[in-house]
């Protein structure tokens, strides 16, 4: 590969791919999570339990985490940007469906729809940016990326929620499609075409053979679970933090509810401040460092006053996104030529977090309230630190640059 013809920082094709990445993972991040603040006005309009309403959210993700795997070796034999391209041109296209939804039912299935189409372009995002980025310049990319994550997480969960408190839930779904539409629009008009794409054997002799090296890793699977337990962990806490403050003695309208999910700003800010201070001091330290900043955020919810409840929201979601921004990282310092499939193993990981967690808590709080949704979260945080500390002090003993 010739460095000179890789997307170098400052030219305008590298802006255009950095600005068509950034809303690639807002558009995902906007239509896969919308419904999640408005998980009480489903339990109303179609008399179902809060674990059933929340499986508007996790349909979309475990479709999403089955499929980003096949996904991601069609991205391998085929390109990048046409399978991104299609995703959110489909996943847009489920999202009107959701919208229009006449009963629970439809609405689940065309929730999933979305995921499934989505589940195209994660990994084939990190593994365009990994082949047609500079390197020199992947890290800031990564990060931007990620903050699009989290602005789309952030935007799409405010917007539904607002545009329900003021009509309807169809509305507020509506209001996240004309979203997809916008960026898809952008998406399509400023990727610039793949450069370096290299198509990759589907036979299934080598495809085994990778994956049998990709689990032989010493750190590699240990980054799984790690992805696998802490975006678990965040969306149970976002799944059912929004009925524990639509009940007394907070009573919060849906509106109230989605602003609370403006945090993800800090999450914005926090995944490109941990990739700075991961280059400066270690990965492993830092990520510990963000763990336990997760760990105390959860602890802080147990407080009865909203602003102190608010507030560790804050520091949970502060320590999650960069948490995920140095395992991601860490991941593709580890991926190898096999890009695309690390990439789609880790987040496969990730998605089937948020779903199974996601929606396995939900007799804690259905039984326990929020203690017993504490005690499950901390449970996931502490696995993920154990996890963190072998990571720093054992692995990075026996592989110094994996630091």
């Amino acid at each position: 590969m010739s460095q000179t013809t890789e997307l170098q920082a400052g030219t305008p094709e590298f802006r255009r791919a950095n600005w068509a990445l950034i809303l690639g993972g807002f558009a995902c991040f906007t239509l896969l999570y919308g419904t999640q603040p408005i998980l009480p006005q489903f339990t109303e309009a179609f008399g179902i339990s809060p674990t059933m309403a929340s499986l508007t959210v996790s349909a979309g993700t475990l479709t999403l985490a089955f499929l980003l795997i096949p996904l991601s070796l069609l991205s391998d034999k085929f390109g990048r940007a046409p399978l991104m391209k299609a995703a959110l041109l489909g996943a847009t296209v489920f999202a009107w469906a959701s919208a229009l939804a006449p009963d629970f039912e439809w609405l689940v299935i065309s929730r999933a729809g979305v995921g499934a189409c989505i589940a195209a372009l994660p990994a084939a995002a990190m593994a365009y940016l990994g082949e047609e980025i500079t390197p020199a310049a992947r890290g800031r990319v990564m990060g931007m990326y990620i903050a699009g994550n989290a602005l789309g997480g952030m935007f799409g969960r405010f917007l539904s929620a607002l545009v329900t408190q003021y009509s309807s839930w169809h509305f507020g779904l509506a209001a996240l499609a004309l979203v997809g539409v916008i960026c898809t629009l952008l998406f399509w008009r400023l990727l610039p075409p793949a450069r370096h794409f290299k198509s990759r054997s589907l036979a299934p002799g080598a495809l085994w053979l990778d994956i049998r090296r990709i689990y032989a890793d010493p750190g590699l699977p240990w980054l799984f679970c790690t992805a696998f337990l802490i975006m678990g962990a965040f969306v149970s806490i976002y799944n059912y933090l929004g009925f524990r403050l639509s009940e007394s003695p907070y009573n919060l309208g849906p509106a109230a509810i989605g602003s609370v999910f403006l945090l993800y700003a800090v999450g914005s800010a926090s995944s490109a401040l941990a990739g700075n201070l991961a280059d400066h001091f270690g990965r492993g330290k830092i990520m510990l460092g963000m763990i336990g900043t997760m760990g105390v955020g959860v602890l802080a919810t147990l407080n009865g006053q909203l602003t102190v409840i608010i507030f560790g929201l804050a520091l949970f979601t502060f320590g999650y996104f960069a948490t995920h921004a140095i395992a991601s990282g860490w991941v593709g310092f580890r991926a190898g030529e096999r890009r695309g499939l690390v990439s789609a193993l880790y987040l496969s990981s990730y998605y089937l977090g948020s779903s199974f967690l996601g929606s396995t808590s939900g007799p804690l709080w259905t039984h326990y309230h929020w203690p017993g949704m504490v005690i499950g979260l901390m449970v996931c945080v502490g696995l993920v630190f154990i996890i963190g500390l072998y990571l720093t002090f054992y692995l990075t003993q026996r592989e110094q640059p994996a630091r």
